[in-house]
């Protein structure tokens, strides 16, 4: 019988690539987004498509249902669904960092509560949870991003020593940056909020690399990512983890750097941004905004 798969987040990037991968591997395919009409290529393609909402409770719950209704089984669950938001602790307000766990975390809880029942009552499933290597590193700007990919690394962690007796497998995803329309969707989903003077530094650097998770040297083709999600959905004995790209190798390993050392080398990074080669120390930004990037 043909293997099913339920992912979210298929509206481009990572999602797309990730439900034509399966497609093409012969699996039957509900991709899912907010908007429908964001997917309706990869309907013509053959997958099943569906409008979902990572937030929205009865959303999943309709799309679950479906989904077992007309296959009889999910053997695999993509939660993909995501954005970044950007900016220092201090400036983002709370309910924006609420926002950020609503669809980073607590709609990936929806979804495996949703499907964990039908995975269970057939002994076999399979979980996979894409985070980020900022899921094990956290840098200056990208707090409040890192803390809901902590939160769905912590989530997975215990999951999968939860449901290993049921046969049902729990895996991290955790891509470096990734070469996608990260730039336009930043400008698209720019709101303003007040910036506090005390962070002009930080904003430097954040404007310059607002599109912090797509383009640049080491950024990896979302067919990439695609083919490490398909590969964990296939494997009998799958990993915990798997790191996508050089750059989420590396950052691994700088988590064994002590604190204390990677603080002073974010201070020196900070100091080198602020300079200006014309001895000008004058802010040249005059766009109050943070950056909410959507995997």
């Amino acid at each position: 019988m043909t293997e099913t798969v339920l992912i979210t987040g298929c509206s481009s990037g990572i999602g797309r690539e990730t439900a034509l991968a399966f497609l093409e591997d012969g699996w039957e395919v509900y991709a899912t987004a907010r908007n429908p009409a964001d997917i309706e290529v990869l309907g013509e393609r053959g997958c099943n498509i569906a409008t979902l909402d990572v937030t929205d409770g009865d959303d999943v719950e309709r799309v679950v249902d479906r989904m077992v209704d007309e296959q009889g089984r999910i053997d695999c669950l993509v939660n993909n669904a995501g954005y970044a938001q950007l900016g220092p602790v201090e400036d983002v307000p709370v309910d924006s960092v609420r926002d950020q766990f609503e669809v980073n975390v607590f709609g990936p809880h929806r979804l495996v509560r949703a499907v964990l029942p039908h995975m269970r009552e057939r002994k076999t499933g399979r979980i996979i949870n894409v985070s980020s290597v900022a899921g094990r590193l956290s840098v200056p700007g990208m707090g409040v991003y890192s803390g809901s990919k902590f939160a769905m690394e912590g989530l997975t962690d215990a999951l999968r020593a939860e449901v290993a007796e049921y046969g049902v497998d729990a895996v991290l995803v955790e891509p470096g940056p990734v070469d996608t329309a990260f730039t336009e969707r930043a400008s698209d989903e720019i709101e303003g909020i007040e910036r506090s003077d005390a962070y002009e530094k930080l904003y430097g650097i954040l404007d310059d690399t607002q599109a912090i998770g797509g383009g640049g040297p080491g950024a990896l083709p979302p067919r990439e990512v695609a083919d490490t999600i398909l590969d964990a959905a296939n494997v009998t004995d799958p990993a915990a983890r798997y790191p996508v790209g050089r750059v989420a190798k590396v950052s691994m390993l700088a988590r064994f750097i002590p604190a204390s050392a990677r603080d002073k080398f974010y201070g020196v990074v900070g100091s080198l941004a602020s300079r200006n080669p014309f001895g000008d120390d004058s802010d040249e930004g005059g766009d109050d905004h943070r950056g909410r990037i959507r995997d």
